[in-house]
């Protein structure tokens, strides 16, 4: 990235991730790396207040934590209790609904607010940029409003794919974009680009969001006063990058131009504990306890020890989707 837009200015970047720590964390450590080697920069990171722990460690690295209030997750057993059966069920459910879009609402709010104190006050943009993962997209079209690059990373492949009618709806609704995209110019933003993760900024929701609280165009890529394809500008196919190796997953040749696999993307160890005492044991190899763990964790210690010769397998979860496996077990 460039250095210094001008005399005494830092340029800015900002980092935000939503989802679970899975998806937050390696980000965090992305910022937290770069802000160490590029110390000209004024570094942001925006995620959940959930994730607070973050800011610490952030801290440590100079990076400023700027929390929003929306959940990492809306909680399932919310849904859970909505029976089919039930008579109030379809209440129960536009309530629900409804909470959703205005928890959605005001994330989006804050994420306007944080994004313009950062990057509102001050016309020059040389070198700056935002890095989001798949769970931000409000990053995307708040880049476009401050005019200044996005950058996507992720730690593992897309988490999502477009439903097979999208091209087909796609070509039917907007038939110039369409041409836009399928005549692109090598390495600028094509059909490979939207088919692969950007189909998802075309959703309706960001549609109303774009027009009504950014003053863009609903529709990215387009006039907003015409709505016709931007036939006179074609932004450069954006960075994808992917925390995991090349050895794990293959990039086939029908990827976009700029999408990357970067090899994972390790936490720092002291960003492993969720307990203080564990970390301090776990630095001090002298430690008279004679454990890794503390006393209040010496029994997963001794599970994971006392197993490491065993050829049985050990299940370790690292998302939500086991939990809907044992709910399903339960009624076998």
């Amino acid at each position: 990235m460039a250095g210094r837009g001008g005399a005494g200015r830092r340029p800015r970047a900002v980092f935000m991730a939503f989802g679970t720590q899975g998806d937050v964390f390696p980000i965090a450590a992305l910022a937290a790396a770069f802000a160490c080697d590029q110390q000209e920069y004024a570094v942001v990171f925006i995620t959940h207040s959930a994730h607070r722990s973050l800011s610490a460690h952030l801290a440590a690295s100079s990076v400023r934590y700027m929390p929003v209030s929306s959940p990492p997750v809306l909680a399932a057993e919310q849904l859970e209790n909505i029976s089919s059966d039930s008579i109030q069920s379809n209440h129960e459910r536009e309530s629900f609904s409804m909470r959703k879009k205005a928890i959605q609402a005001e994330h989006r709010k804050e994420c306007l607010s944080f994004v313009e104190e950062v990057f509102g006050n001050d016309p020059s943009i040389s070198g700056d940029f935002i890095v989001i993962n798949f769970f931000a997209l409000e990053g995307w079209h708040l880049a476009e409003l401050f005019q200044v690059k996005c950058v996507i990373a992720a730690p593992y492949f897309v988490p999502y794919s477009a439903p097979t009618s999208f091209k087909r709806q796609f070509k039917q609704t907007f038939p110039l974009l369409y041409k836009y995209f399928q005549e692109a110019p090598a390495n600028t933003v094509c059909w490979t680009d939207i088919i692969h993760w950007m189909w998802a900024l075309f959703m309706e929701s960001w549609g109303s969001w774009r027009n009504d609280c950014l003053n863009l165009s609903p529709i990215p890529f387009t006039d907003p006063v015409t709505n016709l394809p931007l036939w006179h500008v074609r932004e450069e196919s954006p960075l994808l990058l992917y925390g995991f190796s090349k050895e794990i997953v293959e990039c086939p040749g029908y990827w976009p131009f700029n999408a990357h696999a970067c090899g994972f993307w390790f936490l720092p160890m002291d960003w492993q504990f969720s307990c203080d005492k564990c970390m301090e044991l776990s630095g001090n190899i002298n430690s008279s306890f004679g454990g890794m763990l503390c006393a209040n964790h010496s029994s997963l210690e001794h599970f994971l020890t006392r197993n490491a010769y065993s050829s049985r397998p050990i299940f370790v979860g690292l998302s939500s989707i086991e939990w809907a496996f044992l709910e399903i077990l339960k009624h076998f």
